[in-house]
């Protein structure tokens, strides 16, 4: 996906230079050159492109928001994988 976004903006970067140096063209139609057929376009085709990655984070998010809200509404400890242990040692009588 960048190597199609970088080998774009070369080609229009080039194309804004010829414009800025030709004997015809002026700066301000390289500018527009660069806006128009170069930064414009190119982030459109990266946010659309980006979608998926935008969903699957957000339904990442999503689950791990609704484990918490189940982990906190079960009323049990953090379940941190340790075993329990005995606070105090219980005592032993001798016979």
């Amino acid at each position: 996906m960048y190597l199609i976004a970088i080998g774009w903006m070369y080609v229009v970067v080039m194309m804004a230079v010829a414009e800025a140096t030709s004997r015809n063209g002026t700066v301000l139609g390289a500018i527009f050159t660069f806006l128009l057929y170069g930064v414009v376009p190119l982030a459109l085709l990266m946010y659309i492109m980006g979608t998926p990655a935008r969903k699957k984070a957000i339904r990442a998010r999503e689950m791990a928001e609704q484990r918490e809200r189940e982990t906190a509404a079960s009323g049990e400890p953090d379940r941190g994988g340790e075993p329990a242990a005995d606070p105090v040692a219980p005592m032993r009588k001798e016979p």
